[in-house]
């Protein structure tokens, strides 16, 4: 099973790398396309990130899943942790719509919407490190 746990967490610790930098990088790719109206490199970069880490993502919750079964027997901890993972796989997927739609030019948030919206993500993650170590259930 450390060999799960391992996967787990470099999987993990990738897609969490898309879920902070791939709404920050929206804020870059919007002041870009403003100046230069057209797909660049930087929008190129952020939808490769996107897809790369979306497969990490589905291999880290497959693999908590696993765990959470295997090991804890679904204890109410590990069903608060994976509650916490489904709203910032929600998130992640907000992100996915938000870069779909930048791919076609259209950018309708604000930079103050994104840098909230990436610091959601970041309090998401703080809850989910909470659950895992305190293990409040």
């Amino acid at each position: 099973m450390d060999w799960l746990k391992i996967i787990h967490i470099l999987c993990v610790m990738g897609w969490m790398t898309s879920v902070f930098a791939v709404p920050r990088a929206l804020i870059y790719w919007k002041r870009e396309y403003a100046r230069v109206a057209e797909f660049g490199p930087l929008g190129d970069l952020t939808i490769r990130l996107y897809r790369f880490s979306a497969m990490l993502a589905v291999i880290g919750v497959i693999t908590g899943l696993w765990l959470a079964w295997s090991i804890w027997s679904f204890a109410p901890w590990t069903l608060v942790k994976l509650g916490l993972v489904a709203l910032l796989a929600v998130h992640y997927i907000w992100t996915g719509v938000l870069v779909i739609r930048a791919k076609r030019g259209e950018f309708r948030e604000s930079d103050l919407f994104l840098r909230i919206f990436n610091e959601v993500s970041v309090i998401a993650a703080i809850a989910i490190l909470w659950a895992v170590v305190v293990k409040p259930f």
